[in-house]
């Protein structure tokens, strides 16, 4: 299985309807036999969470028709589950991520730990060499682009054996293939392999200056793709139910849109699968967002801690 986001294709007109309440509750599941915590946790509140916006002409849902993934269809789906010899992910930083213009490794490292409630640990960078990687001159922009399949059959020679998943970070632009313009991600999740770029997060990839607070904004939005694609490793399809992190997107501005955390249906799924204490994750993840100076996220996070606990 192949996964892939953010792709720049033609707009096609297709008609997406936000989902009512009960589409929300039957994806939701039964919640009955659940502790009261948990019941609450992915009980679907208004308060704390946005619906689903309607997409423009060139959004994800505008041009792709997705059908959801209810949590019983998840389970169902039989995804990659952590066990008991196998619950790292691997960050694999590939080529320079020079300070001036990339996100902090050790900060997204701390993000990715607290969202998954996981170890993850960053092994030795590896120089991008064209004897291994094919690469190419995007027709669009001219900016250099790694061909995204060479990457996933270099990582899945190397899985280390305690792995759930190896994850390459690049600050190259990636394409999967020549039709394509780029993909901001791809990953085989059958191999627990992905590769992730975050060249484009950079504002001067499009010509812009990187004005004040430049460095949180592209540390943000590499947050959110490093947990959007590593979230499909765990086997979560795209979310159609609320604006949540697994939404797809097409573009820039349509990823900037999600938030930097899942909806109750897509936490629901992550945590039968991690199995983690959700408050203890919460905590965490509220402790890495102010680290990382997303302060709304860790906000959100605070006032959600005070839901779940009943308060």
């Amino acid at each position: 299985m192949i996964g892939a986001i953010a792709v720049l294709l033609p707009s096609v007109a297709m008609a997406f309807t936000p989902p009512d309440e009960k589409t929300i509750h039957d994806a939701i599941g039964s919640l009955s036999g659940l502790p009261s915590i948990l019941q609450r946790a992915f009980a679907p509140d208004r308060d704390s969470f946005d619906p689903i916006p309607k997409p423009g002409p060139n959004d994800w849902l505008a041009v792709h028709e997705e059908p959801g993934q209810t949590f019983d269809e998840f389970k169902a789906s039989q995804p990659n589950r952590p066990t008991q010899g196998r619950r790292v992910i691997y960050l694999q930083p590939l080529g320079d991520f020079a300070p001036e213009r990339s996100p902090s490794i050790g900060k997204l490292q701390k993000f990715a730990g607290a969202f998954f409630a996981m170890d993850v640990k960053e092994l030795p960078p590896i120089k991008i060499d064209n004897s291994k990687f094919t690469a190419r001159r995007n027709p669009y922009t001219g900016n250099p682009q790694i061909l995204t399949g060479d990457v996933l059959n270099f990582l899945k020679a190397r899985v280390p054996a305690d792995a759930f998943c190896i994850l390459a970070i690049t600050m190259e632009d990636l394409y999967p293939e020549p039709s394509w313009n780029f993909v901001f991600g791809q990953a085989s999740l059958r191999d627990r392999v992905g590769v992730y770029s975050f060249a484009r997060y950079d504002p001067t990839f499009y010509g812009e200056s990187r004005g004040l607070g430049y460095e949180t904004l592209m540390l943000r939005r590499s947050c959110k793709v490093l947990a959007h694609e590593t979230g499909h490793m765990f086997g979560l399809a795209h979310c159609t139910y609320f604006n949540c992190l697994m939404n797809g997107s097409n573009h820039l501005a349509e990823s900037d849109r999600r938030p930097l955390h899942f909806c109750p249906i897509c936490l629901r799924k992550l945590q039968w699968n991690i199995g983690f204490d959700v408050l203890e994750r919460y905590s965490a993840l509220e402790r890495a967002n102010r680290a990382g100076g997303f302060t709304d996220e860790a906000d959100w996070l605070t006032s959600r801690i005070k839901r779940v606990r009943g308060e």
